[in-house]
């Protein structure tokens, strides 16, 4: 045991109290950078400030457009989307924030989504989306209506899963107007510019809802075919460039 005639062993013993202190210093703040680096990861993964909705494929469709800032995917990433609004029974109850699941049209299936680029996410308005009556007067701030987005995922680097929210008000929905394009091929690579990340244009679109464009048919031979060429600009604070190149043969 350490007695006061060691004095050698009482330094030991504080050296190693001092090293075992500095040890779990480290350990803890590598700990809490792991689990703050979620929160960082969100960041970079953008949503576009306003939704639209126009056609596509002859129906009217809910869009936005999703994107991530960084080279480095995320792992099994879902996309999820609510509807919160006012509503009333059969019965005469009035429910102030009932939330209601849209389905999004994915060809991977389910919510999953491959999030090498910026996508657009949209939802197919027919008779069993909540936006089935929804019209351009419908489109201000006093409509009691908001459209939440969720994206989860796993971070590749930490595998930690990390997960990004935004949210669309009726006055945030753009009627009648679709997504530039924002990815090109230049010598056999893709380029992505996030300087045109939020910019819409206008299109041909119906002035009705979904329910009226499906019970008369003759409200699709009256649309110009042409898309007019009148682009809305909506930036956003980060703007890098990068490109995805073909792994060599």
């Amino acid at each position: 045991m350490v007695t006061e005639e060691c004095p050698a062993a009482i330094l030991v013993l504080i050296v190693q109290n001092i090293v075992g202190l500095v040890i779990n210093a480290i350990m803890l703040g590598c700990i809490f950078m792991k689990t703050s680096q979620a929160h960082r990861r969100a960041e970079t993964l953008i949503f576009s400030k306003h939704a639209v909705i126009a056609l596509r494929e002859g129906r009217l469709c809910f869009m936005l457009r999703v994107g991530d800032l960084r080279k480095s995917m995320i792992i099994s990433a879902t996309i999820r989307m609510q509807v919160v609004k006012k509503t009333a029974s059969l019965e005469g109850e009035v429910v102030p924030l009932n939330q209601i699941d849209i389905q999004m049209e994915n060809p991977v299936g389910g919510n999953s989504i491959f999030l090498v680029s910026p996508l657009i996410i949209y939802h197919v308005i027919d008779k069993n989306s909540p936006l089935y009556d929804i019209s351009p007067m419908n489109l201000h701030h006093h409509e009691d209506l908001e459209i939440i987005v969720i994206l989860e995922g796993v971070v590749e680097t930490t595998g930690i899963t990390t997960q990004a929210r935004t949210s669309y008000l009726a006055d945030e929905i753009l009627w009648g107007q679709r997504f530039v394009p924002i990815v090109a091929e230049e010598d056999g690579r893709y380029s992505v510019d996030y300087s045109k990340f939020g910019n819409t244009v206008k299109v041909p679109t119906p002035s009705c809802t979904a329910r009226q464009l499906e019970e008369d048919k003759s409200i699709m031979d009256t649309m110009p075919l042409s898309p007019k060429g009148t682009i809305r600009k909506r930036s956003v604070k980060l703007k890098p460039k990068f490109t995805i190149s073909e792994e060599p043969s």
